[in-house]
């Protein structure tokens, strides 16, 4: 999902996170609303659907459903059977991310599967995270970057998706990983000793690199470098973080021919079973949406 526009959406962040925590003049804030119960953990958007549709929003923000409409079935194209595509009319409580002027109100289409008795869900007096882009020379009109991006509002998941925002604003924030380009592997003088290192193309050119060190005896361990020079104390990223997200879910499943820089089998296999185990290190990149 994240796209060459990230440096944009990560601007945009940078540009209104301060006004986080305010409310949008003009939304209610004593309308009765009732929240919409927060999604068991089984269910609930991993960091990487969150930081998935960070980046593809320009607009993220917490409303409340103040009106459905149903669009008519001839009116829905696209809609998957067993839907109902929704025209909502929504006020802005919180405004995430976003441009630092949003309108009071907010409307958007949204398709919402039907329940077991073939009834539309009611939304209204419900809050929601949204993240979308503003339609453009429609004012207050926003356009949901997936069917997955209205997310049941609460203090849990919004506390999560803030800390997101919060990471892509970073100055040192990781961008996005294109591929992997050269890779060289090099043995030690004792038996079991080797170093390799995977140099990683990013969107930005920023140079990045992993290194995987082995040692006699002792587990091997590896760690990312931003820059020219790789740092020989550099460690992994830590789960949940921006950085975690672009190497777990970016990085090839296998390393490409052209990337090495040796020639022979055994450099080749080494530097394969090395990127093997940053892969397993790393983890599954698990998205729900």
């Amino acid at each position: 999902m994240p796209s060459p526009t990230d440096s944009l959406r990560i601007m945009a962040a940078l540009a209104t996170l301060a006004l986080a925590s305010c409310t949008t003049p003009g939304a209610a804030q004593s309308r009765g609303r009732t929240p919409a119960p927060e999604l068991s953990a089984e269910l609930a958007p991993t960091y990487a659907d969150l930081a998935d549709l960070a980046l593809a929003a320009q607009l993220v923000a917490v409303v409340e459903v103040d009106d459905q409409r149903v669009v008519p079935l001839e009116r829905a194209p696209g809609l998957t059977p067993g839907n109902t595509r929704l025209y909502l009319e929504s006020v802005t409580q919180r405004l995430l991310a976003g441009p630092s002027a949003i309108g009071a109100t907010l409307t958007f289409l949204v398709d919402q599967p039907l329940d077991a008795d073939g009834d539309r869900p009611q939304l209204e007096k419900r809050a929601f995270i949204v993240f979308g882009d503003a339609a453009a020379g429609r004012p207050g009109e926003l356009q949901l970057v997936s069917s997955k991006a209205m997310l049941p509002a609460g203090p849990v998941i919004e506390g999560r998706v803030r800390e997101v925002l919060t990471q892509l604003a970073a100055r040192d924030a990781l961008p996005a990983i294109t591929g992997v380009r050269d890779v060289i592997s090099v043995p030690g003088n004792l038996a079991g000793e080797s170093e390799t290192q995977l140099f990683v193309s990013t969107a930005s050119g920023t140079p990045v690199s992993l290194s995987v060190i082995r040692r006699p005896r002792v587990a091997p361990v590896w760690g990312i470098s931003l820059g020219e020079i790789v740092n020989q104390d550099a460690r992994p990223p830590q789960p949940g973080t921006i950085a975690w997200y672009r190497f777990a879910c970016f990085l090839p499943r296998e390393l490409p021919e052209a990337a090495f820089l040796q020639t022979d089998r055994e450099s080749r296999d080494r530097a394969r079973a090395d990127y093997a185990f940053v892969l397993s290190d790393l983890g599954p990149c698990e998205r729900r949406l």
